[in-house]
């Protein structure tokens, strides 16, 4: 019964795809229709964008939107969206500072419903009858999975890859083409015309451009730069992020040393030597899952291979929120609080 019903809603959005022309829905009711038409400014429509250097053009506003991440749906209620979307999916780990009621998007998650903390999948947004995913590699999106933009677009729905997992052509799974925070930036720029919210994602883009220069201002122009170490996750070989994940940005703009810097990727496993090696004065623990920070915290701190670090040997560790880290509108706020502690570190 179950494939058999499988079956018949993957032939509706096959017939669907080749009825509509807009961005890969599929048939609305009523109800959405009339959304629609209160929606997006006369003329605006069509509209061509460029995502991850695939062009798409959309004949009116995507209705049922269904995002992948934390990052990625607050991305989507920052813009104000909230009524574009059929849901999201995320794992139950937004924040350790708020939870669902205290998040600085607390609206979105009220309204937006919450369709699964498991992976994302077809048969899921099917169901939720999306007209487009926004999801990234490896935020939802993985050739392993077969959940990719090509096999939505057979089955009738588009799709929209997050900028900063964009594959960059480097060894053929590396990601990233740009700067994490211009990531963010490109990010609300294009989802504001899709959308036709421009304006709305131009005051937030300025607005995150001034607290990221606000932060900036606290550092000292002359002082040292603390080297710092995103450590993720893993034991035998620790998870990080090289130069095109948000924590480059984050370290670099708050007035520290990314030792990580030279990698092409934007999150990526390295060895313990190469760690030890460069040598940290500041460890960020990215903070998600089901080993929590304190966890990761003490495994750091007692590791013997790291005993001569220096941020191991000075207990120098910072806890941020994966939704921090990756491309998120809490970037900008991610940067202000990193600069106090480096801020900190130089006054010791």
């Amino acid at each position: 019964m179950r494939t058999a019903a499988r079956t018949a809603r993957i032939a509706l959005a096959l017939l669907a795809a080749v009825t509509l022309t807009s961005c890969g829905a599929k048939v609305s009711d009523a109800t959405d229709d009339k959304k629609s038409e209160a929606s997006g400014s006369p003329g605006h429509y069509p509209v061509t964008v460029s995502n991850c250097g695939v062009k798409t053009t959309y004949d009116r506003a995507p209705r049922r939107v269904v995002t992948n991440d934390v990052g990625i749906a607050e991305i989507m209620f920052a813009l104000g969206l909230e009524d574009h979307m059929a849901g999201y999916v995320a794992p139950d780990y937004r924040s350790s500072r708020d939870d669902k009621g205290a998040a600085p998007w607390k609206g979105g998650y009220d309204k937006v419903k919450w369709l699964s903390k498991k992976e994302i999948n077809k048969e899921l947004v099917l169901d939720a009858r999306a007209d487009l995913v926004f999801a990234g590699w490896n935020y939802g999106f993985g050739e392993g999975t077969g959940f990719t933009p090509e096999a939505l677009k057979k089955v009738g729905i588009g799709s929209y890859v997050l900028t900063e997992s964009c594959h960059n052509g480097g060894s053929g799974t590396s990601r990233g083409v740009m700067p994490p925070l211009e990531a963010l930036y490109t990010d609300l720029r294009t989802l504001g015309r899709i959308f036709d919210v421009e304006d709305r994602a131009e005051k937030l883009v300025t607005r995150f451009q001034r607290r990221v220069a606000e932060a900036q201002a606290t550092v000292p122009k002359d002082g040292a730069r603390p080297r710092v170490f995103l450590y993720d996750d893993g034991r035998d070989k620790p998870f990080t992020s090289g130069a095109y994940g948000g924590p480059q940005d984050i370290i670099t703009r708050a007035g520290g040393d990314h030792v990580m810097k030279d990698l092409k990727d934007s999150w990526v496993q390295v060895g313990w030597e190469t760690v030890v090696d460069r040598d940290p004065e500041v460890i960020v623990i990215n903070n998600y899952g089901d080993v929590t920070a304190e966890e990761k915290k003490k495994f750091l701190l007692s590791y013997p291979p790291l005993a001569n670090v220096s941020a191991v040997k000075n207990k120098r560790v910072l806890v941020l929120d994966y939704v921090d880290l990756v491309e998120s509108p809490r970037n900008p706020e991610a940067v202000a609080a990193l600069a106090g502690y480096l801020n900190g570190v130089r006054g010791r």
